[in-house]
């Protein structure tokens, strides 16, 4: 029950209208009381048996000088006026009673309501702030599928389960504790009876909430896979129809959602005992009560009257609902906890790529970026292995090799998608790990294999990122990037939306408006990750000579397969298993007859 706190924390900025909804929540439940209180001399009246008070003592403020004048007042009308005048006036207070109890419970739902939105909005809030913050290794390590669960399902679960209990946790206590004080004033040893009986009904429905939290972190969990599922085919629909692998698909997500569909089965069946059995145990405790007490009043020992414990036996009723729907809210918060857990462990995940409390701001750098004794790995898996390669201001270098030799990591490690393990980056002599993280990302403008666009328009993609700017700057940085003409012939121009990351466009103009975007931000250094090697010749040459123009007085981190768009640069580097194993310009590395004529020749025989 430790994380119910976890989620009471979000309850603190509402204090307010908290405070405000437990105060008018109590004054319902003396209305309440005060209703039934007022029935007793009623029931007096129609059962003949109300004895007639002829004085008075003093009015003090204590309840019994407040009951006491009350029932002379009922005798004195009685007296003067005869039985249906007080019955007409009693069940006039009655209503009175009842619609005083009825108003503040809509007033204490209405300061209730800020409170159960306010708090899911601010776990999405925070949830999302922290996916925003977690490293790239993180989502490396978990299914995106998953994480949109626990984003979605699990947070709609708390809201459903957990926050929608948060009117029974705020009325049905205090509701209960008032009840108990009015019980306790109509009979004490009745009611010290009726408070050895709870706990067993209590502990009875407490056993069956742990197993019903059990099986539901059990269906959090197939939930998660089920939208991992849906993520991979709806990413993968292209391969799947053309492999006609349909069936095999359906057949898989059949399967699954089965497994998801008998599990929920259970929760709800289990969920769905918690209102009967509850029922059966406050009647059980009711039938008990009513021979206990009726045998007390037969008894004649205990001063206990009969209309006195017909009130009783109300305002015990009136107990049972509450209780049952406070047994209804632990059912309710044992099944949202499964959630809360999977909530949690996105909130206590580690963030390793931490920033120092003493970094210092970076706006340009003046001197190189060094790769010092870089050794990174993941998962004991040893990528890059002694990396040295100084990269001066203003210089094109590139990084060639085999799949998998280590160069899109030795990119990543730049703007610090991840750290080294050993060895450090330095930029003019300083570690990287000494700039901020939000000024390091500035100095860098990525262009990658596999455009990442958003579903929106033209214009929004390309200012991505970038803070005011104006139409006339997004047009510029389209015609350095050859993406002006196809934009402005579309059908709103640059308020054209593109689709989902840019299905409406083909690969070449999905990738000049990534072009188009890094020249808007304007990055002293540019990473080109595989740039043109999904493109047709004719794409291709738009998109080599739109990069040309972003690199130029810029340094350069060129990545490439295709030997032919990176002979311009400065410097080649080749990687081989993880290390750098030839440096030099292109004629210079055609000579050595090594690993680099070795993929040119190959590039160049097919």
């Amino acid at each position: 029950m430790k994380n119910i706190g976890k989620i009471l924390k979000f309850l603190i900025p509402y204090w307010r209208q908290g405070s405000l909804n437990i105060l008018l929540n109590l004054f319902s439940a003396v209305f309440t009381v005060s209703s039934i209180a007022i029935a007793i001399p009623f029931l007096g009246i129609l059962l003949q048996n109300k004895p007639e008070i002829i004085t008075v003592g003093e009015f003090e403020y204590s309840l019994d000088s407040v009951m006491e004048h009350f029932n002379y007042y009922v005798s004195n009308m009685i007296r003067t006026r005869g039985p249906i005048p007080a019955l007409i006036f009693l069940s006039i207070l009655i209503m009175t009673m009842s619609f005083l109890k009825n108003f503040f419970h809509y007033l204490a739902m209405y300061f209730l309501a800020p409170i159960r939105n306010g708090v899911v909005r601010d776990i999405r809030d925070q949830i999302y702030d922290k996916v925003m913050i977690l490293p790239l290794s993180y989502f490396s390590e978990t299914r995106k599928g998953d994480i949109i669960s626990r984003m979605t399902g699990d947070v709609q679960e708390i809201e459903t389960s957990v926050i929608s209990s948060l009117e029974m946790l705020f009325r049905d206590p205090i509701q209960v504790a008032i009840y108990l004080i009015g019980l306790f004033y109509m009979s004490t040893s009745l009611t010290l009876f009726v408070l050895v009986l709870l706990p067993v009904s209590g502990f009875i429905i407490g056993r069956l909430g742990r197993k019903l939290k059990q099986t539901s972190l059990k269906g959090q969990k197939k939930m998660g896979s089920l939208l991992s599922m849906i993520e991979e085919t709806l990413g993968g629909l292209r391969i799947i129809k053309a492999f006609n692998a349909e069936k095999k698909m359906r057949q898989r997500f059949q399967s699954m959602n089965f497994l998801y569909t008998r599990i929920m089965i259970k929760i709800q069946r289990r969920r769905a005992l918690a209102s009967p059995l509850s029922e059966f145990l406050g009647t059980a405790v009711m039938i008990i009560i009513m021979v206990y007490g009726a045998s007390l009043i037969l008894a004649e020992t205990s001063g206990l009257t009969s209309e006195v414990f017909i009130a009783y036996l109300m305002l015990f009723y009136m107990i049972i609902a509450p209780s049952k729907s406070f047994s209804g809210a632990m059912y309710n918060i044992q099944k949202g906890l499964a959630s809360v857990d999977r909530i949690q462990d996105v909130m206590n995940a580690v963030n390793n790529i931490r920033e120092k409390p003493e970094a210092i701001p970076i706006e340009n750098f003046s001197n190189s970026i060094e790769y010092r004794n870089v050794f990174f790995s993941y998962d004991h898996f040893e990528v890059l292995k002694d990396i040295n390669l100084t990269i001066e201001k203003g210089k094109t270098i590139a990084l060639v090799g085999q799949s998998g030799s280590g160069k899109s990591t030795m990119a990543d490690l730049l703007p610090r998608f991840y750290d080294v393990c050993r060895g450090d980056i330095l930029i003019d002599g300083l570690s990287i790990k000494d700039y901020r993280i939000r000024d390091l990302r500035a100095l860098m403008g990525n262009v990658n294999q596999d455009p990442i666009l958003f579903n929106d328009s033209f214009f929004s993609n390309i200012a991505f990122g970038v803070e005011n700017a104006t139409e006339q700057d997004v047009i510029n940085a389209a015609k350095v990037a050859n993406a002006h003409d196809f934009i402005s012939l579309s059908k709103h121009g640059y308020y054209t939306r593109i689709g989902d990351r840019g299905s409406k466009l083909s690969g070449g103009q999905r990738q000049r408006i990534s072009i188009a975007r890094a020249v808007l931000k304007n990055p002293p250094v540019m990473i080109l990750d595989e740039a043109t090697s999904a493109l047709d010749t004719e794409s291709e040459r738009l998109v080599q000579d739109a990069l040309f123009k972003l690199m130029q007085n810029r340094t350069s981190l060129i990545i490439a397969h295709r030997l032919s768009t990176i002979q311009f640069a400065d410097d080649i580097c080749v990687l081989h298993e993880g290390r750098i194993v030839e440096r030099g310009k292109h004629a210079t590395l055609l000579k050595l007859n090594g690993y680099y004529r070795k993929l040119h020749d190959m590039q160049f025989f097919s």
